[in-house]
């Protein structure tokens, strides 16, 4: 089958290296700069998860083209891409709206991964939410998107666990590993579609700024948040008398009644 891959981010280059050494080529492909311009955002906000596409556009041979802004992103593709005349769209770790005028130009459409068991967690940062609700579980989702954020027919889904000593990196290596294994499955076990019974579960995007702690939460609340946003995500932080931001990427909850009472020998 033919089709073309969008992405921008280490979680579809590992989708797209699976691809490739089984070879399953696109016909081209679509990524965003690492620091890039968005609807909610006044000033260019970072990819902290880029990768950059060119360097298997240049071993593959493979076209690629770069989308620079949010406003009428890929109808300036139009042409391009409906010279293509590819059976989908496969898109894993990108962060602007593909339109029905774009996605029609394809048989069937244009297909993206969310990570999350759909419609639960639907919109914005799906893990990173999830860790901070202290969730257990958590899940990849493979759908058909319309023109209703995260709300298409679903491919295939799969959960995962999420341990308490599971930190953000941990969990998208999971997610990745899931996606990786849904991606291959497009091209050897067919494509079926089944719809999403309920609404999505919308939640919001998040910025480096919603990482700062509240110290009036519980500690597991803390624990959570600390988790959820560390490395490769700007982490979780308080900011000190002078202005300065501390950082704090990793935690763990000790009871402070074990503590009392004893010096350091």
């Amino acid at each position: 089958m033919k089709f073309l891959f969008f992405s921008a981010t280490n979680y579809g280059r590992a989708i797209l290296q699976a691809l490739l050494q089984n070879n399953h080529i696109p016909e081209a492909l679509f990524s965003i700069p690492e620091y890039f311009s968005i609807s909610y955002a006044k000033d260019k906000i970072r990819n902290y998860n880029f990768f950059d596409f060119s360097v298997f556009s240049q071993q593959y041979n493979i076209p690629l083209h770069w989308v620079q802004s949010p406003h009428n992103t890929l109808n300036i593709y139009k042409n391009v891409i409906q010279d293509y005349n590819v059976d989908f769209m496969l898109v894993a770790g990108w962060y602007y709206k593909i339109p029905s005028s774009i996605y029609g130009l394809s048989q069937m459409g244009a297909f993206g991964f969310h990570n999350s068991l759909l419609p639960a967690y639907a919109g914005g940062a799906p893990l990173v939410w999830a860790m901070i609700e202290g969730q257990d579980k958590a899940g990849v989702t493979l759908f058909r998107m319309n023109e209703e954020m995260d709300a298409g027919d679903i491919i295939a889904q799969k959960s995962f666990e999420i341990t308490f000593e599971d930190t953000i990196a941990d969990v998208l290596h999971k997610a990745q590993d899931i996606a990786v294994s849904m991606s291959l499955d497009l091209f050897c076990k067919g494509i079926s579609f089944s719809t999403q019974e309920q609404e999505p579960q919308y939640y919001p995007q998040r910025c480096a700024d919603d990482g700062k702690i509240n110290f009036e939460w519980d500690s597991l609340t803390i624990y959570n948040f600390i988790r959820a946003q560390s490395f490769p995500y700007p982490g979780a932080f308080f900011e000190t008398i002078d202005g300065k931001r501390i950082v704090i990427d990793k935690a763990h909850i000790v009871d402070s009644s074990a503590l009392r009472g004893g010096g350091q020998n």
